[in-house]
């Protein structure tokens, strides 16, 4: 039985859908929306149209953009003889904030994963395939996820690239900074034992 004006049902069903949002914090907000200010819900459609109006897929990486190419491959300071790659444009914005290796990026959009019948021909590799035949690129970082499925996408760029000279690593999996050595799991402790580094 529903107890909402049919508006208003609607929108909480379609809050619902989004990831993470269960029903009572897509009920949460629809009542939010409604009570605040009428600006709020319209600067907040206005930017979703906007967003879905403007931003595409760079041509060069696969990262979304409202410029081609986007800002990161078109900034000249980069590394571009280093492409990390990664599963989501969220994992761009992600390293990013590492402030670590300014290299560029090739967004794969998804990992392999054949329980959900994503593979290899799903993903954005033929792309990164040609920027490397292009040559110029001296290290492909694998930045996918430390998971069954970016495991299994790591290995298999790796058995693509090593062939064409170009040295592939792989980014550290272990212990977060600031864990207790108690609390850390047996997988992430054998993957912290596996990238142990000299102290230098």
């Amino acid at each position: 039985m529903n107890y909402y004006a049919k508006p208003v049902a609607r929108l909480i069903d379609e809050l619902a859908r989004l990831p993470g949002i269960g029903p009572k914090t897509a009920q949460r907000l629809a009542f939010y929306l409604l009570n605040a200010p009428a600006e709020v819900a319209v600067n907040l459609a206005r930017a979703i149209e906007e967003t879905r109006k403007n931003i595409r897929y760079c041509s060069v990486c696969g990262n979304f953009t409202d410029c081609d190419p986007c800002f990161i491959c078109g900034d000249e300071r980069r590394r571009r003889d280093i492409i990390s790659v990664v599963e989501r444009p969220r994992d761009v914005a992600a390293m990013e904030k590492a402030r670590g290796l300014k290299s560029v990026y090739h967004v794969l959009h998804g990992a392999i994963s054949p329980m959900e019948g994503v593979g290899p021909e799903h993903l954005n590799i033929r792309s990164l395939l040609k920027r490397l035949e292009g040559g110029g690129v001296s290290e492909v970082i694998l930045a996918t996820n430390p998971n069954v499925e970016g495991d299994a996408t790591a290995l298999y760029l790796a058995g693509l690239i090593k062939p064409l000279g170009i040295l592939v690593t792989r980014i550290a999996h272990g212990l977060p900074v600031g864990a207790d050595l108690e609390y850390a799991d047996e997988a992430t402790l054998s993957k912290a034992l596996e990238g142990r580094k000299e102290i230098k």
